[in-house]
């Protein structure tokens, strides 16, 4: 699995929405770095600001002032909001974390590797606040599908004593890795009238279940499953194909290139992916001239010969391959001179679930950070005595943003404005936000495929 980035840089061109400073406590001053650990951009919807354009500053979700009057466990401000806003747009909320908290969970940390099923039995509930939420992970599953829910389970765990312990009352109950269980516990956590935002599934089929339901007055979802486009009031939290192939056109629009050729596998996945590549190239003036789908059987000779009988020197190709393998297209791209000195070949995130082919050599991949863990890592280390990946980076990203949210709208801030703000939200899988379709958008870096291995070619790229 990837690793997941460490913080995202909000784009250059960003505005930062007003904000008002907290104080912190001197007793916490010694311990900066976990304040950068818990770097978030929130919502400006939230704090009643916007930018116009891009990421707001980075914001820490324990320290988002709540609304006048409401009661919540964030610092009082220094000074009152106005005055500090109209003092200086631009500054931010810093983290008051209390120095103790964080350390609660060591006690209970694995010896190796995620917490064991029957450990996770015992602590289901996690958290004292007010804000109700649910997540569903799929602990007690075989396999690697059991292990990436009890990796979530720690990630969750530590979101909560840095952040929720006393924002959220954090109920986990556990999808055995079956769909259809998955679905019904989804059901009745949106239904409940308890939970103010549910975590999960994981599981597709049962995400896809939950996006096809109607009804305006149920808390949103943040599901966790792979390949997942989304719904309304149904968002995909993890990085999609369509958002990695969309951020690498951007990446090679923004340097010059004007036509593009995109070449996806045939199916319900590529009008996605054809929407989001598109909408990424126009930011840049650049267009898409043609979308061929293909078929994993005719071996890329036919999708690459329709493309040089349909276009005239474009300036890249970007390969998607859904689930399965790119190779058979990239050969035929090769037999074509593709990547060269004139066409820059595009991949995506997808590709590097397969160990690393010859045949990605010279190509470009936006994906998240293979090597770096972002600043969690090393108390998370410390804590559960494992490296952690991307599947406790998400869970950490959604357990914070929930408390965050809480922190600073209370129970009832779990609303579309909040959640589809423009600005987006900044967590240890970098900077995100999410559509009002429900997909999800994320800025990530930027890679060239050399010798074998992934080379940084820029921090942060985004397809929006």
């Amino acid at each position: 699995m990837m690793a997941m980035k460490a913080r995202a840089e909000a784009d250059a061109s960003a505005t930062p929405a007003p904000a008002v400073r907290v104080a912190r406590q001197a007793g916490f001053r010694h311990d900066r770095w976990r304040a950068l650990a818990l770097a978030f951009v929130v919502a400006a919807a939230a704090s009643g600001c916007q930018s116009k354009s891009g990421a707001s500053d980075v914001l820490d979700p324990s320290a988002i002032a709540a609304p006048a009057g409401q009661a919540g466990s964030a610092a009082a401000p220094s000074q009152p909001a106005s005055s500090a806003t109209q003092s200086s747009p631009t500054q931010t909320l810093a983290a008051q974390v209390p120095a103790a908290q964080g350390a609660g969970t060591a006690s209970s940390a694995a010896v190796s590797g995620p917490t064991s099923a029957a450990a996770v039995k015992a602590n289901l509930t996690l958290g004292t606040g007010a804000t109700k939420v649910t997540m569903l992970l799929p602990l007690s599953a075989p396999g690697s599908t059991g292990e990436n829910g009890r990796k979530m389970y720690d990630g969750a765990r530590l979101a909560m004593a840095d952040l929720g312990d006393k924002l959220l009352t954090l109920t986990i109950q556990d999808t055995r890795g079956d769909s259809g269980y998955a679905k019904d516990l989804a059901v009745k956590a949106i239904t409940s009238g308890t939970a103010k935002v549910v975590v999960g599934p994981s599981e597709l089929a049962a995400a896809q279940h939950l996006a096809k339901l109607s009804g305006s007055k149920r808390p949103p979802v943040l599901a966790l499953a792979d390949n997942f486009a989304g719904g309304p009031g149904v968002y995909s939290v993890r990085l999609s194909e369509a958002d990695s192939a969309a951020a690498g056109a951007a990446a090679i629009a923004g340097k010059g290139a004007r036509k593009f050729v995109l070449m996806v596998p045939a199916g319900a996945d590529s009008s996605a992916v054809e929407s989001r590549v598109a909408n990424a190239l126009s930011i840049y003036g650049a267009t898409l001239a043609v979308t061929l789908p293909y078929s994993p059987t005719d071996g890329g000779a036919k999708v690459v010969s329709d493309m040089t009988s349909l276009v005239e020197a474009p300036d890249a190709v970007v390969v998607a391959c859904d689930d399965g393998s790119p190779a058979a297209v990239l050969a035929a791209l090769k037999a074509k001179g593709i990547p060269g000195k004139t066409v820059t070949l595009i991949g995506t995130d997808r590709w590097l679930e397969r160990p690393m082919d010859p045949l990605y050599e010279g190509a470009y991949i936006a994906t998240l950070d293979q090597s770096e863990t972002g600043p969690i890592a090393d108390r998370f280390k410390a804590t559960y005595n494992y490296q952690p990946d991307v599947n406790v980076a998400y869970a950490y990203d959604m357990v914070a943003l929930s408390a965050g949210i809480a922190s600073s709208a209370g129970p009832d801030g779990f609303n579309k404005q909040v959640l589809e703000n423009a600005t987006g939200f900044r967590g240890s899988t970098g900077l995100f936000r999410f559509r009002s379709d429900g997909s999800s958008q994320r800025s990530m870096p930027f890679f060239k495929v050399e010798k074998g291995q992934l080379k940084l070619v820029e921090k942060q790229t985004s397809g929006f």
